[in-house]
């Protein structure tokens, strides 16, 4: 009798499912970043887009009047605080992206920090109407 060595092989097709099932649920589970923390619908206008190469800062009020300075939340006794930490300069421009039902208040809320931290270029974000 003749005894011949059996070499073990590795079944690789059970392997590949687990690692399959495994990536499924990864790409299930996966959260994806936002931008901004505050999600906001900017109001809509007509008119022509500015071309001017600026710096700005970015001043997102929310629906129900919360505030975020270049994306970071931030409340109102702190705003007046974060712009004037980033005026550097004078040619900074502050971008008020203001939802289009954010209270009347917390957009002004927005100019008055604004103004607290001496700044004077202050525009607003619109989205242009769909035709």
């Amino acid at each position: 009798m003749k005894s011949t060595s059996v070499e073990p092989e590795i079944n690789l097709i059970p392997f590949i499912d687990v690692l399959l099932v495994v990536l499924i649920f990864l790409m299930i589970s996966t959260t994806f970043t936002r931008y901004q923390e505050l999600a906001i619908t900017l109001p809509t206008a007509n008119g022509l887009s500015s071309q001017s190469e600026v710096k700005q800062i970015h001043i997102a009020v929310s629906r129900d009047g919360r505030f975020a300075v270049n994306g970071k939340v931030t409340d109102r006794s702190q705003l007046s605080n974060n712009l004037s930490v980033l005026n550097k300069d004078n040619a900074i421009q502050v971008n008020i992206d203001a939802d289009a039902r954010a209270p009347h208040q917390a957009v002004m809320s927005a100019l008055e920090a604004a103004r607290d931290a001496n700044l004077s270029n202050i525009v607003f974000s619109s989205q242009t109407t769909k035709k």
